[in-house]
C-alpha cells in the first residue's frame, strides 16, 4: 500500500490551498483517512479525518477553515484549506487505515509528507 500526497506549496496569509492524497496498491478496504502536520520541533498533530461513511473530525485550530473530504471509489482524500496562517505552516502528512484483506486487522499507512508554507 501507497499513499502519494500533492498539492503542498508557498501560499500568502489568507489564500487557499488543496491537498489530496491517493491509496494505491492491491487491499480490501480502506476505512478512517486523515491528515496530520508536524513543524520543526514539535510533534505531529491531527488536523482532520474522516471516515469511510463521511464522518469528520477537526483539530480546533482549523475548524471553519479547513474541509476534509474523500472520494471512496478513488481512494482519496483531500484537505481543503481556507484562509490560512503562518500557523498552519508545516509538513502535512496522509494517513489511511488499511485493510488487506477481510479477515486482516487494520494498519495505518502515511504518505511522504508535503510542505505547506503560509507566508507573505
Amino acid at each position: 500500500v501507497q499513499l502519494q500526497a500533492s498539492g503542498g506549496g508557498l501560499v500568502q496569509p489568507g489564500g487557499s490551498l488543496r491537498l489530496s492524497c491517493a491509496a494505491s496498491g492491491t487491499f480490501f478496504s480502506v476505512s478512517t483517512m486523515g491528515w496530520y502536520r508536524q513543524s520543526p520541533g514539535k510533534q505531529r498533530d491531527l488536523v482532520a479525518t474522516i471516515t469511510s461513511g463521511g464522518g469528520t473530525n477537526y483539530a480546533d485550530s482549523v475548524k471553519g477553515r479547513f474541509t476534509i473530504s474523500r472520494d471512496n471509489a478513488k481512494n482519496t482524500v483531500y484537505l481543503q484549506m481556507n484562509s490560512l496562517k503562518p500557523d498552519d505552516t508545516a509538513v502535512y502528512y496522509c494517513n489511511a487505515d488499511v485493510r488487506s484483506s477481510w479477515y486482516s486487522r487494520t494498519v495505518a499507512y502515511w504518505g511522504q509528507g508535503t510542505q505547506v508554507t503560509v507566508s507573505s
